[in-house]
């Protein structure tokens, strides 16, 4: 008789080769000049039941580009493990050819030719053309978002949010969970639930003041046959990660066990399915299917991780499906006598000149732009290399915006977030809509002040530990705070407080003196009240006086250990 276990192993390996098969056939097509959409299309239909997912699109409606990371280290029992993996040891670990169209999709080497050769990724009007393909064939389906939808670009920031709602209903989410979105305050993120078609569930939030729930942690999908629970998981971390006092009615957190709690009702309530719509992050969420019995299938957000197949972890299955609007995540399900009884998965990769665009989303978003069409298209500038951020270090965006504070603001030092949120921009121009794609937010506002030598060692310990802590319930997610006009070493893998040295003034070259205070010049500050000219406006000063930027590799960031 074969175990749960093995049947689940057996999905996998079904699932890999579902996947490799729809990308090798997209390697064979390209070589031809014949991709089609029925290729990216191709499934083969399988079990009762099929999970839709979306996450982290940062309110980017159109088609972009999307350089993947060239470095995502793991520590502890990550390490080596995906996403953790990268680059050619990510294409060697699925099997991946490189040049590929999956390698292209998936993997950082040779991004810039690779992205002339196979065009932009997303665009809802094409994951839109996806989604009603997917329910055709099978009517028994559940399209969730995992959340950071509303926040991430120019009309989102213009429309407060509320371009994504509309964008939303009319894909059809059924459910979504959160973490950004509360970055437009309390009242705006009840005004824009009223306009909603599916609920915002969250597990994890509760009311600050009297320790209750405060949002819908569940509900319960009737399709098919079936009673599916999916439970919503909030960021844990927002208050923390963002700025609090914009939503001051709520705290969040893992609370794993409120996560129990809230699986183990559906169970007794007789549902055949528990799906954890999750904005954790990977690890966290790894870590928390190795703890919470009764989960079936977790579909993961927040770190912006890609993986072509499904990772288990006991008898739970976890799906990672990227950022941008580059996937959607199809997940066919076997679900009998209460219980997953195997699976198959396709990380579908949204070709955007593959791919017909859906009309009636297209117009959507041409309605959506049209106010803003003249501002979102205006060229600011021009690049000689590619813009891109996305890995655990400064990539050239951050280095342009830590450019842009040190000469903008008279610094000595800059600070950026390390939000992994922001699209590439190839050689060529740099539009205002680009400059908002990597600064898009509602506290962006650019500080410049006073800091010590020391506080500038704790800080950057206290973020590298919220990034590299061993035990993933400690990890906030997001990258390492970036830097201008200094250096430092950093050793992912040593204790709390221990893994920066070598910090250095870049200007003159000097060790970074404890005692002495520097002008630091930053942005997206937590703190209430920060004053400042807003970030998009100081970068967009920058790019014009420099007419043309010339990305170089940054070797300021030294990384040692094991």
């Amino acid at each position: 008789m074969i175990s749960r276990r093995e049947m689940l192993q057996l999905g996998l390996a079904g699932s890999a080769a579902l996947t490799g098969l729809g990308f090798s056939n997209l390697s064979r097509a390209f070589a031809q000049q014949a991709l089609t959409q029925d290729q990216l299309l191709q499934f083969e239909d399988f079990g009762n039941l099929t999970l839709i997912h979306i996450t982290d699109c940062h309110a980017h409606l159109r088609p972009v580009w999307f350089r993947e990371p060239d470095t995502n280290i793991g520590v502890g029992d990550a390490k080596g493990r995906a996403p953790h993996v990268v680059g050619e040891a990510f294409q060697k670990m699925f099997g991946i050819t490189p040049g590929s169209p999956e390698a292209y999709a998936l993997t950082w080497p040779d991004f810039t030719d690779l992205a002339r050769t196979y065009g932009r990724m997303g665009g809802f009007d094409r994951i839109a053309t996806v989604v009603k393909a997917i329910r055709a064939a099978r009517p028994a389906s559940i399209l969730l978002d995992g959340g950071d939808t509303w926040q991430g670009s120019y009309t989102s920031l213009q429309t407060r949010g509320e371009d994504m709602v509309r964008v939303m209903n009319l894909l059809g989410a059924q459910a979504m969970t959160g973490h950004w979105e509360f970055t437009f305050g309390t009242e705006r993120v009840q005004e824009l639930m009223e306009m909603m078609d599916q609920p915002l569930l969250g597990a994890n939030i509760f009311d600050a003041e009297w320790d209750e729930p405060a949002f819908e942690p569940s509900k319960i999908f009737e399709t098919g046959g079936l009673r599916v629970g999916v439970v919503g998981q909030a960021f844990p971390y927002t208050p923390i990660a963002n700025p609090g006092w914009m939503f001051p009615e709520y705290s969040f957190g893992i609370r794993e066990e409120r996560m129990q709690q809230v699986v183990d009702e559906l169970r007794a309530e007789g549902v055949d399915l528990v799906v954890c719509l999750s904005h954790n992050g990977f690890d966290v969420d790894h870590q928390m299917a190795s703890r919470v019995k009764g989960i079936d299938v977790i579909l993961s957000g927040h770190t912006h991780d890609a993986i072509p197949e499904p990772v288990v972890v006991g008898d739970t299955i976890i799906i990672a499906s990227g950022s941008h609007g580059k996937f959607v995540s199809r997940v066919d399900l076997d679900v009998r006598d209460g219980r997953m009884m195997g699976f198959r998965h396709k990380l579908i990769p949204i070709f955007s000149d593959v791919i017909q665009p859906d009309p009636e989303m297209a117009s959507l978003i041409e309605e959506i732009r049209a106010p803003y069409k003249a501002d979102l298209e205006e060229v600011i500038g021009k690049t000689e290399g590619l813009l891109y951020r996305r890995g655990n270090f400064n990539g050239s965006w951050d280095d342009l915006i830590c450019d842009a504070l040190l000469s903008e603001r008279d610094a000595e030092i800059a600070l950026s977030p390390g939000v992994r949120w922001g699209a590439s921009v190839l050689p060529g121009d740099i539009t205002r809509e680009d400059i908002h794609s990597v600064t898009s937010m509602t506290y962006g506002q650019v500080y410049r002040s006073e800091m010590s030598g020391e506080m500038l060692k704790t800080i950057m310990e206290d973020v590298a530990d919220n990034i590299f802590n061993a035990d993933p319930y400690y990890q906030q997610g997001g990258d390492m705070v970036r830097v201008g006009g200094l250096g430092y070493s950093i050793d992912p893998f040593a204790g709390i407080g221990s893994r920066i040295s070598g910090m250095t003034l870049l200007k003159d070259d000097s060790p970074i003196d404890p005692a002495r205070n520097y002008v630091v010049a930053g942005w997206a500050s937590v703190n209430e009240g920060t004053e400042g000219p807003q970030i998009w406006d100081l970068v967009e000063n920058h790019i014009r006086a420099q007419g043309t930027v010339s990305p170089a590799p940054n070797n300021s960031i030294i990384v040692t250990g094991d």
